[in-house]
């Protein structure tokens, strides 16, 4: 599948706005947070979605019903996506029997219940996702999910008892946007498994506002700080939690091969609208023919940024790596987030999304790339006014955009 690349700037949206004259439908938009990542008041009054700002606060203001949950910061994919139905839906967590035999996790940790942000949540009332980093593969776990009816036994016999998992639940999202995704994987997942660094930016983040509220979530590894516990030692026990060596953690789904399994099960669905944004924040050094960080990419994720702009030696044994790859944001590269493309069965149809085209479902519109850093989009670290008024006018026009969208008809 031929895709096409083309450089996104905030000016486009400036010179080509998106407007309807109508909504054709009202359907919730859902925020998913990617790897370490935090839900609503987890972090005092910083937010994952807008850092000093709220994005949230802002699309209510304008009209939009928006929730912001709150899933594992470094759990897999597969439990992010439950807990993300739970929070939704409500009821208490099920992460199905099968995988927590398999995992050796609890299944149904009994801190994690909840009354739900939209009950009505079905076909009839389905939801809008946008997924951050990690929370747009979380988004496409969570519909592959939905579609397919999970078993308990290998022989496909014995469903599994859970609401989300023993069923199928067709037409209960609208739509898919990913920001900053490693649809295909990064190239960064092999030093977060030995090394952790993006623990650094947190306890970075926590010394400044003082946070006494975050949790990594994992009751269902039985895992939690203890409250005298001061969080280095929580964090050096993370870093040696036998978790991390497991299929069953954000490594895993974050690298190339995890990414590659995901994108072989969670395919494009014929009812379902796509969207993909790309980030980007180095550039070509003519020199050694590596990428290297822009001036004002942040400053901690500039290691990132070097090792992910000349890795193609440690990846040479892979023949879907090489110097295209070397493109990144200093979290993901930036060609994996244009969409899924490495599934075992072949890639997702993508497309260049161009204004004013009339948007058919199933396949993967890729809104281009912009210039910045992994952080930035989410508001995090020191950004200009300016900046963020364009990234406020691009959620803006991307709400128009999936509220514009038609509705979906069930036909029973």
């Amino acid at each position: 599948i031929r895709m096409r690349y083309s450089i996104f700037i905030f000016t486009f949206y400036l010179l080509n706005p998106f407007s309807s004259t109508e909504a054709n439908n009202n359907y919730p938009i859902i925020l998913i947070h990617g790897f370490i990542g935090w839900g609503p008041e987890e972090m005092g009054g910083y937010n994952y979605w807008g850092g000093n700002y709220d994005y949230v606060e802002y699309l209510d203001s304008l009209g939009y019903e928006v929730y912001n949950v709150s899933v594992g910061p470094i759990s897999s994919n597969w439990d992010c996506a439950v807990e993300a139905y739970y929070q939704i839906k409500g009821g208490q967590v099920d992460y199905g029997k099968r995988h927590s035999t398999q995992y050796g996790i609890i299944q149904k940790p009994s801190s994690k219940k909840w009354p739900g942000l939209y009950p009505e949540w079905d076909a009839d009332h389905p939801i809008h996702i946008i997924g951050h980093s990690m929370g747009g593969q979380t988004a496409r776990r969570l519909q592959y999910l939905l579609e397919t009816e999970i078993y308990v036994d290998s022989a496909r016999t014995i469903p599994e008892s859970s609401d989300l998992l023993g069923q199928k639940h067709q037409n209960w999202i609208r739509s898919i946007t990913t920001m900053s995704s490693p649809h295909n994987g990064t190239t960064l997942s092999d030093i977060v498994t030995k090394s952790v660094p993006f623990l650094q930016d947190f306890i970075g983040l926590a010394a400044v506002i003082g946070n006494r509220f975050y949790s990594f979530d994992l009751e269902q590894w039985g895992f939690k700080k203890n409250n005298e516990e001061s969080w280095s030692r929580y964090f050096t026990r993370i870093r040696s939690h036998p978790a991390w060596g497991t299929n069953n953690f954000c490594s895993w789904d974050m690298s190339l091969e995890g990414a590659r399994q995901l994108n072989t099960v969670a395919v494009a669905n014929k009812n379902i609208f796509y969207f993909s944004f790309a980030t980007s924040n180095t550039h070509l050094d003519s020199l050694s023919g590596k990428h290297v960080p822009n001036k004002d990419m942040s400053l901690i994720l500039r290691p990132n940024a070097h090792a992910m702009g000349k890795q193609i030696d440690y990846w040479a044994d892979s023949t879907s790596i090489d110097s295209t790859w070397f493109e990144n944001d200093g979290i993901v590269n930036t060609i994996s987030m244009i969409g899924p493309t490495t599934g075992l069965n072949g890639s997702d149809q993508i497309i260049e999304y161009q204004v004013n085209e009339v948007l058919v479902p199933g396949s993967w519109y890729y809104m281009g790339k912009l210039t910045m850093d992994h952080r930035t989009l989410m508001g995090h670290g020191e950004i200009s006014n300016e900046v963020l008024n364009n990234i406020l006018l691009l959620f803006k026009e991307h709400a128009d955009r999936l509220y514009a969208l038609p509705p979906i008809i069930n036909i029973y």
